[in-house]
């Protein structure tokens, strides 16, 4: 299925042990049910990894990208609750950008998700020969459920907050995320292989170093699952 939105909150992390229950605890009861319930926030999902660093991935799903660099986000992330302040500091390995949907496609959500963070010194022409040299070949290939590709707002994902100050450690920022879902691990694990090589994301116009997990879903959190 199409992502909810046009714009999402990526963030990859892990956790220290001593925080792991804690974790669970505060990101279902509290944390994705805050955030869900912000105005233009329409998904959340939690991943954790098969393979690949960090062990979670989180992904919010919102209307427009007015919506996360807007007040009402700003207003959770610059007054955390006190639950959030006792969770983030065991955060470890954080990756987060704010992101608008450049492609999203597919006829369900997958209960795999592969992440690949990109880089790309020439947006416009890396977006056209991924589109057509790795985003269509995906969408062909039997068992691939959705297909995304997603550029960060540099300005929206660099704002200083309350909450980021909360984290231990630096935040990563990578400027693009490739995410492929599918129902079968197999399935994500063979076009990593074969679609998704360092030599084809190099031929589009990928720089740097890219990084891929394999997650697996582990919850969702709708609008209509929130409480007033």
């Amino acid at each position: 299925m199409s992502l909810a939105g046009d714009a999402v909150v990526a963030i990859w992390n892990g956790i220290a042990p001593e925080g792991r229950d804690a974790f669970y605890d505060w990101h279902v009861h509290e944390h994705m049910p805050e955030r869900v319930g912000i105005p233009g926030f329409l998904r959340g999902r939690r991943y954790i990894a098969e393979w690949g660093s960090p062990e979670f991935f989180t992904l919010y799903e919102a209307a427009s990208i007015e919506v996360l660099s807007g007040q009402d986000y700003r207003n959770r992330l610059d007054h955390p609750t006190p639950w959030t302040l006792s969770t983030v500091p065991d955060f470890r390995d954080v990756s987060r950008a704010i992101q608008r949907v450049r492609h999203s496609s597919g006829p369900g959500m997958g209960g795999h998700l592969l992440t690949l963070r990109l880089e790309a010194d020439e947006s416009d022409g890396f977006f056209a020969a991924t589109a057509r040299d790795i985003l269509a070949p995906l969408m062909a290939t039997r068992g691939v459920c959705g297909v995304h590709l997603c550029q960060t707002d540099v300005w929206a994902s660099s704002v200083e907050t309350a909450e980021k100050k909360a984290r231990e450690g630096g935040t990563g920022m990578p400027g693009w995320t490739l995410m492929v879902e599918t129902a079968r691990k197999e399935v994500a694990e063979s076009v990593g292989e074969t679609l998704l090589t360092e030599a084809a994301l190099r031929a589009c116009g990928s720089a740097g170093a890219d990084t891929a997990g394999l997650y697996r879903l582990e919850y969702v959190r709708t609008k209509s699952s929130t409480t007033a």
